[in-house]
C-alpha cells in the first residue's frame, strides 16, 4: 500500500494471470452457429481508436509527472518488499533500482461442481531506474483436477510499470503497460495479442489500516467477442504486526455487452525476512457467473545490488 505498508497489492490482473483465467472463460461458438464474421481491422474500430487514444494519454501524464519526481523519493533496497500479491490488486509501488523480484503461487478453484488447479504464476519484476520497473508473466499451467476443463499454458506477458507520485503520506499512484503475447493456449489465454493498461494505487491511513485499488481496461481486438474489459478493485488492509498483514478485496469484471464476474477476496502475507513473503488468499463469487471459490497459496523473494 502507501509507503509505510511496503507490502502492495495484487495479484497481476491480467488476461494471463492469477484469477482472471477462472473467472474469464474463453468464448466459444457452438456447432450450427452462423458463420464467423470478418475480423475488422484495428484501426477500424472507433471503440479501440478511442480507448487507445485514452491509454495514450495516461502514458504521457504518466511519463510528465514521473520526470518531475526526485530520484530519492522512489523505493530503495533498504525498504521492505511490496509484492503483487496475493490479492488481485497490483502494487503502487515499484521495484528499487538494481533489484529483481520473483513472485510466485498456486490457485485452485472451483466452479459449477468442478475443480481446477494453476501455477505457478510466476512473475519477474526488475528495477531499472528509479521509480521505473520492467516485469514479465510467465506461462502458467492451468488444467483440471475434477470434472471436464481446458488445460494448457497462459500467455507471455510483458510490461512496463511507471510510480507517478512517491510522496509520503499521500496517496501512491503508478501506471502499467503491458501486452500478453499469443504464446499460450487459445482455450486459456484467448486469441491473438492482448494489451492492457492499469492504474494501481494505494493510501496509508493511521494506527495501520491502509486502502488501495486499481483500475485496468483489457483489449482483446482478435476476440469475436468481448473485446473490451474493464476492471475495477477496492482494497481494506490492516497492519497486523510488522511482518504480517490481512486484507479484503472487492474485484469486478465488467466485459463489454456481458455479464460481469464479482468475487471478494480476503486474505494474508507473512514477511519471513524483509525480502522473502509467504502468502494465503480464500476468495468467493457474488454472482453466477463467477467461479465458487478460488484458495491460493504463494512465495516471494528479492535479490537487491544487481547493478552494483
Amino acid at each position: 500500500m502507501g509507503p509505510g505498508f511496503r507490502r502492495d497489492d495484487s495479484w497481476r490482473v491480467q488476461l494471463s494471470s492469477r484469477l482472471r483465467r477462472e473467472y474469464l472463460p474463453p468464448r466459444t461458438i457452438s456447432i450450427g452457429a452462423a458463420p464467423q464474421q470478418r475480423h475488422r481491422a484495428i484501426g477500424a474500430s472507433p471503440v479501440f481508436l478511442n480507448r487507445l487514444g485514452v491509454v495514450a494519454r495516461l502514458t504521457a501524464l504518466a511519463t510528465a509527472a514521473s520526470a518531475a519526481a526526485h530520484a530519492e523519493g522512489c523505493p530503495k533496497s533498504s525498504d521492505e518488499m511490496a509484492t503483487d500479491r496475493p490479492d488481485v490488486t497490483n502494487s503502487s509501488i515499484v521495484v528499487p533500482v538494481g533489484s529483481l523480484q520473483n513472485e510466485n503461487g498456486v490457485n485452485l478453484t472451483g466452479r459449477d461442481g468442478g475443480r481446477t488447479i494453476d501455477g505457478s504464476n510466476s512473475r519477474w519484476r526488475l528495477g531499472v531506474a528509479p521509480c521505473l520497473e520492467v516485469l514479465i508473466d510467465l506461462p502458467s499451467y492451468v488444467g483440471p483436477l475434477k470434472g471436464l476443463g481446458a488445460s494448457g499454458f497462459s500467455d507471455v506477458a510483458p510490461a512496463v510499470k511507471w510510480q507517478v507520485s512517491p510522496v509520503p503520506g499521500k496517496i501512491d499512484l503508478s501506471i502499467t503497460a503491458g501486452v500478453a503475447l499469443p504464446t499460450g493456449a487459445t482455450a486459456i489465454a484467448g486469441r491473438g495479442t492482448q494489451p492492457y493498461i492499469q492504474l494501481p494505487w494505494s493510501w496509508e491511513l493511521h494506527d495501520g489500516w491502509g486502502l488501495s485499488g486499481m483500475f485496468t481496461e483489457f483489449f482483446r481486438p482478435a476476440e469475436l467477442t468481448g473485446r473490451h474489459i474493464s476492471e475495477a478493485t477496492f482494497v481494506i488492509e490492516k497492519k497486523l504486526t510488522e511482518k504480517l498483514s490481512v486484507f479484503t478485496e472487492y474485484v469486478g469484471d465488467y466485459p463489454n455487452g456481458a455479464v460481469p464476474t464479482q468475487l471478494i477476496n480476503s486474505g494474508g502475507m507473512a514477511h519471513l525476512t524483509p525480502t522473502q513473503q509467504v502468502d494465503l488468499h480464500v476468495a468467493f463469487g457474488l454472482n453466477r457467473n463467477s467461479p465458487t471459490y478460488v484458495v491460493g497459496v504463494g512465495y516471494s523473494f528479492r535479490v537487491d545490488g544487481l547493478f552494483r
